[in-house]
């Protein structure tokens, strides 16, 4: 059986969706059993009749400028949360699979980064998924994948794509960052891979254990995301009006949260571990967007 943790958010109602889809059986779980406590993952786990074979954590706190104020809480839930996770997977001998962040680099580089390259986060939220990332690959030797993405979206949660269609919904002109770049990833090619690995894993056949990056294929920065977003948001009838977006720079749209000017993440490794092809970004937003799915707010 699977035990997906954090089932309610964005990510994890993806992943509760294509179990569902698929026939896959899981028990989903949410704030109802707190992963800061190591006595309540353990008493839900000893609860369960059927034996746990797998973990999917989805569950963080990913607030990535409240974490900056709030860093007691941060590291609770992105740092304890997985180590608490780690420890129950070790004793019932589940495969654990645990999702990450692009915000463990410093977005100092020029090329993709790869799984290998040393992590150098900027602030808390950053700090905290990479110490996450540490506390899993310590405590689990073997047995463990952790899932590095990057700029997601999906139908249920607050995102950048919703964001964007109501602000060119309800203002005559805005400005977005140019100078931040990346690759948006439609959270049902993320949950899709995410199943692969639990496929090829149940088949006998599992992927090599340890690190991978997944996003959508490509990169843009968060202007010209936004500007896909108008054109096909114009074409499908979720823009219903005229809006100007201007690009800015980043020193114009000071943030708390230092934010990595390059983050895209080499793919190579998880296309050629479960023998998929990624789709291109502007397709998958194209998909998501003409979805009856959509939530049109």
């Amino acid at each position: 059986m699977i035990w997906l943790i954090g089932c309610k958010g964005m990510l994890g109602t993806e992943i509760a969706r294509q179990f569902e889809q698929n026939g896959i059986p899981f028990t989903g779980t949410d704030r109802e059993v707190d992963i800061t406590d190591p006595a309540a993952l353990d008493q839900f786990a000893r609860s369960q009749k059927e034996h746990i074979t797998w973990i999917v954590n989805c569950s963080a706190y990913t607030a990535v400028d409240k974490a900056e104020d709030d860093r007691e809480l941060a590291t609770k839930l992105n740092e304890d949360g997985p180590r608490n996770i780690a420890s129950v997977a070790k004793k019932t001998g589940a495969r654990f699979i645990h999702i990450s962040t692009d915000y463990v680099f410093d977005g100092t580089g020029k090329v993709p980064y790869t799984e290998d390259m040393p992590v150098a986060p900027l602030g808390v939220y950053g700090v905290t998924k990479a110490a996450g990332e540490k506390a899993v690959q310590e405590i689990l030797k073997e047995n463990f994948y952790i899932i590095r993405t990057a700029w997601l979206y999906g139908w249920d949660g607050k995102n950048f794509v919703y964001t964007m269609v109501k602000l060119m919904n309800s203002r005559d002109s805005f400005s977005v960052v140019n100078d931040q770049r990346g690759t948006p990833t439609f959270a049902g090619d993320l949950a899709r891979a995410v199943r692969k690995f639990i496929e090829l894993g149940d088949r006998g056949t599992p992927a090599p254990y340890g690190i991978y990056h997944c996003t959508d294929l490509g990169e843009t920065n968060w202007y010209d995301f936004a500007g896909e977003i108008q054109q096909v948001g114009m074409q499908t009838g979720l823009v219903t009006r005229t809006c100007a977006v201007h690009p800015c720079t980043t020193a114009e749209y000071p943030t708390k949260a230092v934010r990595p000017a390059y983050s895209v993440l080499c793919k190579d490794k998880i296309q050629q571990a479960l023998g998929i092809t990624l789709p291109q970004w502007q397709e998958s937003l194209r998909v998501f967007m003409e979805s009856a799915l959509y939530r049109k707010e």
